[in-house]
């Protein structure tokens, strides 16, 4: 049986961080992070405390974050982010699968390898092969 690789991260476009930051700790509690240019001005949503190895301490809980919103055309919807322990066959499966990857890995610093796909669907989703520490 094939390992089960799991939802550990969701995504979405912010147009305005300031404002996106502001809604979601009011409705829902979540603390934002605001990140600089060097994380691609990258806001990190905490939906849940974590412990020590970064694990939600909420069980099926998982956080998230908010990209720049581009007024480019491209598509840009929410998005969830799969953990796998080898990047590199995982973008064989998604390929082999009839998914298509878009551009190459990039290391998230402290984070890992990051790439997303469209699905056979048209959903974009991306896999991450977390760092270990």
């Amino acid at each position: 049986m094939k390992k089960m690789n799991p939802v550990v991260h969701f995504e979405m476009p912010a147009e305005d961080r300031k404002r996106m930051a502001d809604f979601y700790s009011t409705v829902f509690g979540w603390e934002v992070q605001l990140l600089g240019e060097e994380m691609g001005n990258y806001a990190l949503a905490t939906t849940a405390k974590v412990d020590e190895n970064g694990h939600t301490k909420i069980p099926f809980a998982i956080n998230g974050g908010f990209y720049p919103k581009k007024n480019d055309g491209s598509d840009q919807h929410p998005s969830i982010v799969m953990a796998v322990e080898n990047i590199t066959e995982s973008i064989q499966q998604i390929n082999d699968a009839g998914g298509k990857v878009i551009g190459e890995p990039v290391e998230i610093p402290g984070i890992g390898l990051y790439v997303s796909f469209f699905d056979t669907e048209g959903n974009k989703c991306s896999v991450l092969q977390p760092q270990m520490h």
